[in-house]
């Protein structure tokens, strides 16, 4: 089944269709493994050995649903609920639309592997090594609008699309929580439910009559999950970052950076800007300004996206699924 591509680290969307450029030019990329220290030393000596992955630890074993957010699950659910939408979907979506969607995104794109842009196809293995899961297929697209999707078709290979704009404007280790992030998507099988609600909603709107607002009503649902689902993918990009200030740093960016910019961008800052955004939306009118300016968009507002991660990056789950990865790393893995 094809997936509806998933602006996952573009700023809030509103309902219009994903567009981009054709053209593609290539950009200078530069990775550097990291290192960690293990095993006797002496004094003042230190003994350290290259690791193929930019973060040490794996989760191994990991599910979904060691990392998917509260609302993620609860809005699932009501998804799950919706009757017909599997059967729906898979009767609106023929195999003719997929191959359009294939060959769009694959015709335009240029694939990378070991022998073409080496170092970002270094950065998706390593990332969806430590998800404990397998890596997609990765494409750069030349587009002006920093961004990157997943897309899953039906006997098909998943794949992650790459901006060209967003490589030029991230860290290498910035790109890895962004592939972290689209993995996630893979992960938690949203690439299932965005396809069959988005074709459910599509074709609500041919249904004459009443249509128009059964439409409505799924796009509300829709659009509530799709935020939902968005924090459990950042949360996916920690796990493989393991620092809450780089995947904050990309959220920046997205909302406010530019290459010639982003070494004067200060991480805590934005922490502090998000608070402040709570403080004037706490009241009646603030939340209600607040819902309304969020009901009918695709992602959560960056600030809120910030201090979602930044709260989970220090809460009991996150900790004890970074000890369970600590404990089942060996030697070999270091």
């Amino acid at each position: 089944m094809a997936s509806v591509p998933l602006s996952s680290l573009s700023l809030a969307h509103r309902r219009r269709p994903v567009d981009a450029a054709l053209a593609f030019s290539s950009s200078d990329l530069s990775f550097r493994s990291g290192s960690v220290g293990f095993g006797l030393a002496k004094k003042n000596q230190r003994v350290r050995v290259s690791v193929c992955r930019a973060s040490s630890f794996v989760f191994r074993n990991l599910d979904a649903d060691d990392f998917r957010h509260p609302l993620d699950k609860q809005n699932t659910l009501i998804l799950r609920a919706i009757p017909g939408l599997n059967e729906l979907g898979k009767a609106l979506l023929g195999s003719v639309t997929e191959q359009i969607m294939l060959l769009e995104n694959i015709g335009t794109s240029v694939l990378v592997s070991k022998n073409q842009l080496s170092e970002l196809h270094q950065l998706m293995t390593e990332a969806a090594q430590i998800l404990n899961m397998e890596a997609p297929d990765l494409y750069v697209r030349q587009s002006p609008v920093p961004n990157a999707y997943t897309l899953a078709i039906s006997g098909k290979k998943p794949f992650v699309v790459l901006h060209t704009s967003l490589v030029e404007l991230l860290t290498r280790k910035e790109l890895q929580a962004v592939l972290a992030h689209e993995l996630g998507h893979l992960k938690c099988d949203h690439g299932v439910w965005l396809t069959f609600a988005n074709i459910l909603t599509l074709g609500a709107y041919s249904v004459p009559g009443l249509g128009w607002l059964i439409a409505r009503n799924l796009e509300e649902q829709l659009f509530r999950w799709l935020r939902s689902a968005e924090l459990t993918c950042d949360r996916a990009a920690l796990l493989v970052a393991q620092d809450p200030k780089v995947v904050i740093s990309v959220l920046m960016k997205l909302a406010g950076g530019s290459p010639s910019i982003a070494d004067q961008l200060n991480v805590d800052a934005f922490l502090e800007q998000a608070r402040s955004y709570d403080r004037a939306s706490s009241s009646s009118l603030g939340l209600y300004i607040r819902n309304a300016q969020t009901r009918e968009l695709s992602h959560p507002l960056p600030v809120l996206r910030a201090r979602e991660i930044d709260e989970w990056s220090r809460s009991l789950g996150y900790q004890q699924l970074l000890k369970r990865a600590i404990q089942s790393t060996t030697p070999h893995d270091v």
